[in-house]
């Protein structure tokens, strides 16, 4: 059995009709450059309904809250990195050596929270979200798969959540913009926090 096999996709709800996916995919994508545009403390949903052209109540309706747009927005983010750590190619994609796979979506996440820091620091920020959202659960699946494939024992759900711990957006920009940290750095930490927990 593959790591892949072990892995919830994002997006893999039943499908929507064409109509609401549509409707989706502009909401996000309004919400999407509101974030790049003025930072994501800024969006309001009254703000995405404007951008988007539709009234507030869709966005509510949809969404259910900032903290349930932001979430989505999110997981919409996340997609992109999904794909290529379960179908690219390596050292991320299948196809490498679990510590290095591992050291890869590391180093991937780092870069993620470089473009889309904002809209993550924001979603981890939201108490009821900030664990709940299904990129973690994916990413955890995915540690927990490279770790096993590593040889690693032990409690491999806990490992996983210590390890994802240092790729948290609201750390990672901290490191960035109030310590200057370059990002090559901070893989470079990463690396090595890897090769030290999976030295068997």
């Amino acid at each position: 059995m593959t790591s892949e096999t072990l892995l919830p996709q994002l997006g893999a709800d039943p499908p929507e009709r064409g109509d609401a996916a549509r409707n989706r995919r502009l909401l996000l994508d309004a919400a999407a450059r509101l974030v790049a545009e003025r930072g994501a403390d800024a969006v309001t949903m009254d703000a995405v309904a404007c951008e988007a052209g539709v009234g507030k109540g869709t966005v509510f309706r949809r969404f259910g809250s900032r903290s349930g747009l932001m979430q989505s927005l999110l997981d919409h983010t996340e997609k992109d990195l999904q794909q290529r750590f379960m179908f690219g190619p390596p050292p991320l994609g299948p196809g490498a050596d679990p510590v290095d796979r591992l050291i890869a979506f590391g180093r991937a996440r780092i870069e993620l929270v470089e473009v889309q820091g904002e809209v993550q620091r924001a979603a981890e920020t939201s108490p009821e979200v900030r664990f709940a959202v299904p990129a973690r659960a994916v990413s955890i699946a995915h540690v927990i798969s490279l770790l096993r494939a590593a040889g690693v024992d032990g409690d491999l759900d806990l490992l996983a959540c210590s390890l994802l711990a240092p790729l948290e957006a609201s750390l990672v920009l901290h490191q960035m913009r109030d310590l200057g940290m370059s990002p090559g750095r901070i893989g470079d930490g990463w690396e090595d926090l890897v090769r030290r927990v999976t030295r068997c």
